[in-house]
């Protein structure tokens, strides 16, 4: 592990420490799905760029990664009906 930085940009609660993650908290898997969202294992709080908090409680949060998603900033497959794509890639 290195070692951590002299200023405040990582208060100690916020720090990966033994217990696996920051602050102790268990590490979470997060999947980017090609052309699709980004698939993080919740439960998980999100903030968004205008700073409001959206959580989930579900067990694979789907997050919108293409800003498409009337529901963002969670997926609801808007990716799939993108102009001009195709479900099969070019190097099909």
């Amino acid at each position: 592990m290195s070692a951590r930085p002299t200023d405040d940009r990582w208060p100690d609660d916020r720090w990966p420490d033994d217990r696996g993650g920051p602050g102790g908290r268990d590490r979470r898997r997060v999947t980017l799905v090609r052309g699709g969202p980004v698939l993080v294992e919740g439960p998980v709080e999100l903030v968004c760029d205008d700073g409001t908090a959206v959580t989930s409680d579900r067990v694979v949060v789907a997050v919108c990664a293409c800003r498409r998603s009337r529901r963002y900033p969670f997926c609801d497959t808007s990716h799939r009906r993108g102009a001009g794509r195709s479900r099969r890639g070019p190097e099909d």
